[in-house]
């Protein structure tokens, strides 16, 4: 007589669980990094309260100034992807954060409109790639089915650089000045520089390259994640530079430009908007805590609803409204209280739309031209950190006010929106 064992059945893999899991492991040092990044990035505007007057900076200038970072960051975006698809995310994107510190620092020691210039389009130059890096990398971990929360993890650093970073922008500017015999704005740039580098230590020792280094991953969920994104990869390797000529990406790209044009124009401006309401530097600060903060809310709250639905396009495109109308109401808002409701519910749509937009554009343009497709785009898009500021700096030097400017900003997401719709519905109309 012989007798055999039954093998035992296999344990079901909760997805969610290993998803989640990932998400807790990666997002939260990928997001602290953004969060440092973005403060770098837009602490002009506060310094701007009182660095303009003491070199002499006029409206125009400093818009101009402010949007140059954008130059080496939109036309180093795409080769620095496809590098750090080539030698691992862990030492890219360590270098991009060391590299944008040091830079960052650096700004405290300008001395004219020549050497603010020259810092701000290096500093560009060192961050590129960090954002769509981040985002390329993520879909080596994240199925397209949960990706817009995930995303919206690491995107919320956005809204919260500034709703936390704008208080923090505020006290040092106000307290440090004098100190040592130094203004406050050359102690702002240099202690908020000062994490990046912090971070990007900590990204190399922490960051794993590729699913196999997951060792924090039972060996089941490490399968099950492979198989997942195995479903969704290229069956084999292509030329990833055919993006730069893909007209749908290029169009998504314009798209991009559309929504986050509203989204820079408030960022370098914002304090300068409602500290003409009357409010002092320290009040300007938190002030200006509040459209961001109520941003990171929606964010977080949006790109749960989309993936719960399994639906990206409308919920980018009634953000991106949303934001358009916040802006044109602003425009002319009666009063200070009016206005800055007008300018948080512009925030808010700026930042909700982020996630869904990104969830859409990965799983719309597939894993292959991912790659450089999602550089490309973003450096499209954030040539509105060039335009927007600029053209605020324009009218407000031209007319002494800030409305006109506002009104043609709301013009930028409602553009974007269209285009999400329109590129939408032929992607659904080439499945059927």
């Amino acid at each position: 007589m012989t007798l055999t064992l039954d093998r035992p059945a296999a344990i079901p893999v909760d997805g969610d669980r290993v998803v989640a899991k990932v998400a807790w492991r990666l997002v939260p040092l990928l997001a602290a990094g953004f969060f440092v990044s973005y403060l770098d990035r837009v602490n002009v505007g506060f310094a701007a309260l009182t660095m303009n007057k003491e070199l002499g900076f006029t409206p125009e200038f400093y818009g101009w100034a402010a949007g140059v970072f954008f130059i080496g960051y939109c036309l180093l975006e795409a080769p620095s992807n496809y590098v750090m698809h080539r030698v691992g995310a862990r030492l890219w994107l360590a270098r991009i954060m060391v590299s944008w510190g040091v830079i960052a620092a650096a700004t405290a020691f300008i001395w004219s409109e020549n050497s603010f210039v020259v810092l701000r389009v290096l500093l560009g130059a060192a961050e590129a790639g960090f954002p769509p890096g981040v985002i390329l990398y993520l879909t080596y971990w994240v199925p397209a089915a949960q990706r817009a929360r995930i995303l919206a993890g690491f995107l919320i650093a956005v809204p919260l650089g500034s709703a936390i970073g704008s208080p923090i922008s505020g006290m040092i500017l106000s307290a440090m000045d004098g100190v040592s015999g130094v203004a406050g704005w050359r102690w702002l740039y240099f202690l908020e520089a000062l994490p990046s580098i912090a971070l990007g230590l900590v990204c190399f020792f922490y960051l794993p390259d590729r699913l196999a280094d997951a060792k924090w991953l039972a060996p089941s969920e490490r399968r099950w994640l492979e198989a997942a994104l195995a479903r969704e990869a290229p069956a084999h390797e292509e030329n990833y530079w055919r993006a730069l000529a893909d007209p749908r990406i290029l169009t998504i790209g314009v798209a991009y430009f559309g929504l986050v044009l509203a989204l820079y124009g408030l960022s370098f401006w914002l304090p300068q908007i409602i500290k003409g309401f009357g409010a002092s530097i320290l009040a300007a600060g938190f002030l200006t805590a509040i459209p961001h903060g109520c941003g990171a809310v929606a964010m977080w709250l949006w790109s749960r609803s989309s993936d719960r639905r399994g639906e990206t396009v409308a919920h980018t495109a009634s953000a991106a409204i949303v934001a358009s109308v916040g802006l044109a109401c602003a425009a002319y808002a009666p009063t200070p209280v009016l206005a800055m409701v007008a300018l948080t519910v512009a925030a808010l749509g700026s930042a909700a739309a982020l996630p869904t937009f990104w969830s859409f554009c990965t799983s719309t343009i597939g894993a292959t031209d991912a790659v450089v497709g999602v550089a490309l785009i973003n450096s499209i898009g954030n040539l509105s950190g060039l335009a927007g500021p600029y053209f605020i700096g324009v009218v407000k030097g031209a007319t002494g006010e800030f409305s006109d400017a506002l009104l043609v900003l709301a013009a930028g997401p409602l553009l974007g929106a269209a285009m999400i719709w329109r590129i939408g519905r032929a992607s659904r109309d080439a499945r059927k």
